[in-house]
């Protein structure tokens, strides 16, 4: 149950702009509300508001306080509870000149509506019991996708996947709760209702199933923001070539003078849908200099928060006296090794020194990043090697880090409960690790939250949605 007040929530209509600020072709302004088919009423000349079937397109205009036409619009009617918020909606469709779209606003409020705040209308849905707060959070994730991954994801999400996956652990646990529960309540009688190992075994299954949804949240991270990818090597081995290379922009300065590079560079660009965010990094060298000595720092941290590294290696010197120390950052990471400037040796020197020093496995291509040749050849290698789960096969991954926090609390009270069980604790003691997993699985859907979270969640909504 929620522990939210939702008092007030729905007993007065709003009115926003949901498309984009500015000007457009069309502009779509959304009303929500028990007086949303009345208030746009008193502003609208065509067929009767309360004649309009739900779900039905109608063509009219739009008049202000005075009765002067300020558009002639497109109007749709959704009524509760079958509606995005589960309250009546209309969704006017009007051109999208800056000024109607103020207009239209403004007869609307002097007509009765309030403005939206921000999130409102999907606030609104989920306090009526249209979707869940992790569905609800979705919406956003939805709107914000810069990939086709991202956008798979919250789809799935918003579609109730996730949803759905909460709802049978939360089922496994209240079993598990049942069982410990008739327990204590026959402990002083020759009764038994469950052995306890049937009920380890159960513990061990909702451990392993909050497990895999926490451990998504790494992959999940990089597929909502980019997954980072660190562009490293020696000093002038063509990194910031490289990332304007894979960029297709002049994005970092380049320049023949060891050492330019002395702060870690970012931008993102989509490949195989999926987008990557790449970072160039300090070249790593012996250096006296102290801020360089920082760059240098950096890029020791890039590499262990990259997914993948680009391990540059300048042909033309073959210098491989770094080899150790970034092959032992690089344990456990998708590691690709890059010999770059082939225009200025074509017999690529590098690859026999460096084949002495490889482990098995790891890539090895040869490119030119200045004449940008083989580039795609990267690009195709990258995404192979990016080690991501495929996101069409439907499978839940956790992007949000409120829920990482929340799985996380949850995998600590069940792994808490197996112990228990294996030391032989009472019942009573038991019983309070799993309410407490169940607890922060209630706070992902909504079921257990507060007003606070609630609004922080909903303030970064965009104003119409």
């Amino acid at each position: 149950m929620n522990t939210i007040d939702l008092t007030g929530i729905g007993s007065d209509t709003i009115c926003a702009v949901s498309t984009p600020q500015g000007r457009g072709g069309i502009a779509v302004i959304r009303v929500s509300g028990p007086q949303a088919l009345d208030i746009v009423g008193q502003r609208w000349q065509g067929k009767p508001l309360a004649d309009m079937m739900t779900h039905t397109v109608h063509l009219g205009q739009i008049v202000d306080t005075h009765g002067d036409m300020l558009d002639q619009a497109v109007l749709t009617v959704y009524r509760a509870p079958n509606s995005f918020t589960g309250e009546d909606v209309v969704e006017l469709a009007c051109h999208g000149s800056t000024w109607i779209q103020q207009q239209v606003i403004q007869t609307l409020i002097d007509a009765g509506c309030r403005h939206a705040t921000a999130g409102e209308f999907t606030r609104r849905a989920f306090a009526n019991g249209r979707m869940d707060l992790s569905q609800a959070e979705a919406v956003a994730d939805v709107i914000d996708a810069q990939s086709r991954a991202a956008h798979h994801v919250a789809m799935n999400q918003m579609r109730g996947r996730y949803s759905d996956e909460l709802k049978a652990l939360r089922d496994k646990l209240l079993h598990f709760t049942a069982l410990i529960e008739l327990e204590l309540d026959f402990s002083e009688e020759d009764v038994t209702f469950a052995d306890r190992s049937e009920v380890t075994a159960l513990a061990r299954d909702i451990h392993t199933l909050i497990s895999r949804l926490a451990d998504s949240y790494r992959d999940g991270n990089a597929i909502r923001n980019g997954l980072p990818v660190a562009i490293v090597g020696q000093t002038n081995a063509g990194k910031s070539t490289l990332l304007n290379a894979l960029l297709r922009d002049d994005r970092a300065l380049v320049s023949d003078i060891h050492g330019t590079t002395r702060d870690t560079i970012e931008d993102t660009v989509i490949m195989g849908g999926t987008l990557f965010r790449f970072i160039d990094t300090a070249g790593i060298r012996q250096s006296n200099d102290a801020v360089e000595q920082m760059g240098i720092m950096r890029t020791w941290q890039a590499i262990d928060k990259a997914n993948v590294v680009l391990w540059i290696v300048d042909v033309t010197s073959a210098d491989t006296s770094m080899a150790h120390n970034i092959l032992t950052r690089c344990e456990g990471k998708a590691l690709i090794v890059i010999l770059n400037k082939t225009d200025l040796d074509d017999d690529v020197a590098a690859r026999s020194e460096l084949n002495d020093l490889l482990p098995e496995g790891i890539p090895v291509v040869a490119i030119s990043a200045k004449r940008e040749s083989d580039i795609e050849a990267l690009r195709d290698l990258i995404v192979k090697n990016s080690a991501l789960p495929d996101v069409e096969n439907d499978a839940v991954i956790v992007t949000n880090a409120r829920h990482y926090q929340a799985l996380t609390r949850a995998r600590d009270a069940i792994t808490r409960a197996i112990e228990g069980l294996e030391k032989g604790l009472s019942g009573d003691l038991l019983d309070q690790d799993i309410r407490e997993c169940l607890h922060w699985l209630g706070e992902i859907t909504g079921e257990i939250t507060t007003d606070n979270i609630l609004g922080e969640i909903f303030s970064h909504f965009c104003i119409g949605k």
